[in-house]
């Protein structure tokens, strides 16, 4: 079992988080996009030569919980996350993750994007 995941099978919804503290300025970061809608800032233990994350600023927990209210700011996320990554050098591709719930490796508890790339992706992902 990955490191990820073993965090993924520890976390749980609900309380303060790590992205709530950093968009609350409380720890750094080096944030690389910021608006009012979100802020993507490079991962702390990439895994790709480019990594960067891309959250909302609203505390939605996680993507099975977003309600149809939240469309406009789930495409703008995902439109942010193509402008980041060109602005990152990715021209020749990258890859989006979003990880939801327990199974899905989340283990912080705010929506995010992973943005990856700099390197040819394998697949499948999992």
């Amino acid at each position: 079992m990955s490191d990820e995941v073993a965090k993924s099978q520890a976390a749980a919804p609900g309380g303060d988080t790590i992205f709530g503290k950093i968009l609350r300025k409380e720890i750094p970061a080096k944030i690389i996009h910021e608006d009012d809608k979100c802020i993507a800032f490079h991962d702390a233990g990439p895994q790709a030569p480019v990594h960067f994350l891309v959250i909302p600023r609203k505390p939605i927990d996680m993507l099975s919980n977003a309600g149809e209210e939240d469309a406009e700011l789930l495409g703008h996320l995902m439109i942010t996350a193509k402008k980041v990554a060109k602005a990152q050098g990715l021209e020749n591709g990258f890859r989006l993750i979003v990880n939801n719930g327990k199974d899905g490796a989340q283990s912080v508890y705010h929506l995010h994007i992973h943005v990856m790339g700099g390197r040819q992706m394998g697949w499948p992902p999992g």
